[in-house]
């Protein structure tokens, strides 16, 4: 997330676990289910977790998560919600790849939900995915299609969805196999409905 939002999230983060962002991650869990072949032996890492909705919603499916989220406010949460379910197989981090190196350790699935847009150099992430994937590892990436900029508003720094062609591109142009940008789900927001897709790739 940009550093001028960081506070915003930050503020937001007691209040973020609502019933639509619940049920928004279960079918974004379902539909990584449905893309992927996932396994137990797996470890995983949630790029701008939040709170771990995602993680949550995906957690026995796969191994050790791996929760990384710059805002503070949002890991105090997560850091809360993992203690109270006694989770040891998901801890959290604190990890912006715009601004600190990549980190030594390698997964099998990186995924990410609703925070590409949030990423100026959305190729250069991917890069980055790239290399912190063992061979044979997927990412699974869920965020808004192209929208009119109503989602967020005027003045907000972040991208107005993306073209799945463009997005499939960049997965390409980062050295990834099997691209493929499909339908995920819809949210409603502000009484206006935004269609969200789910794009896979992998490092051979």
């Amino acid at each position: 997330m940009p550093e001028a939002r960081l506070t915003d999230f930050d503020a937001r983060a007691q209040q973020w676990d609502d019933a639509q962002k619940v049920r928004r991650a279960e079918q974004v869990a379902a539909a990584v289910r449905r893309a992927v072949e996932l396994h137990p032996a797996m470890t995983a890492l949630e790029y701008g977790a939040g709170t771990g909705l995602l993680s949550f919603a995906l957690r026995g499916v796969v191994g050790q998560i791996t929760l990384a989220d710059s805002s503070a406010g949002m890991r105090a949460v997560a850091e809360r919600k993992i203690a109270a379910a006694e989770a040891s197989d998901l801890r959290v981090i604190d990890l912006d790849l715009t601004r600190d190196p990549l980190p030594a350790t390698h997964y099998d699935l990186i995924f990410s939900m609703m925070t590409l847009h949030h990423v100026a150099d959305v190729p250069g992430l991917l890069g980055a995915f790239h290399s912190m994937l063992n061979l044979g590892g997927w990412v699974c990436l869920a965020d808004l299609d192209t929208e009119d900029g109503s989602f967020h508003g005027p003045g907000v720094p972040v991208h107005h969805g993306f073209e799945r062609s463009a997005l499939r591109s960049w997965l390409v142009a980062a050295g990834f196999q099997d691209a493929a940008v499909q339908d995920c789900c819809t949210l409603e927001h502000h009484g206006r409905e935004y269609s969200v897709f789910l794009a896979t790739a992998r490092k051979s």
